[in-house]
């Protein structure tokens, strides 16, 4: 089951972001195959203002754990979170095939 994070951070959250960055990248290593794909959303001057992931979870439970245990939500950074099921079909150019 895929599913698309749109998450945008909070006002003046960029100072906040990179001190709890590591922790984000650490939690991300733990999930590894789960991740298709992520990348910080930039602002007109190239400054991270949010996030956005495409990730593969058994189950939506599995991903509600995660969810729980992600540092920018715990420590508050992401103001905004939207999730949505997805149905992945190329990655990286390839048919995708659910593991």
């Amino acid at each position: 089951m895929q599913f698309v994070i749109t998450a945008y951070d909070g006002a003046g959250m960029l100072e906040k972001r990179m001190e709890v960055r590591p922790e984000h990248l650490a939690n991300m290593s733990k999930i590894k195959g789960k991740v298709l794909c992520a990348g910080g959303l930039l602002d007109e001057e190239g400054k991270m203002k949010g996030s956005v992931m495409v990730m593969d979870f058994p189950s939506k439970e599995l991903f509600d754990e995660y969810l729980a245990s992600e540092p920018y939500i715990k420590a508050g950074v992401w103001e905004k979170v939207t999730v949505e099921k997805m149905n992945v079909v190329l990655l990286d150019g390839e048919k995708y095939v659910q593991k």
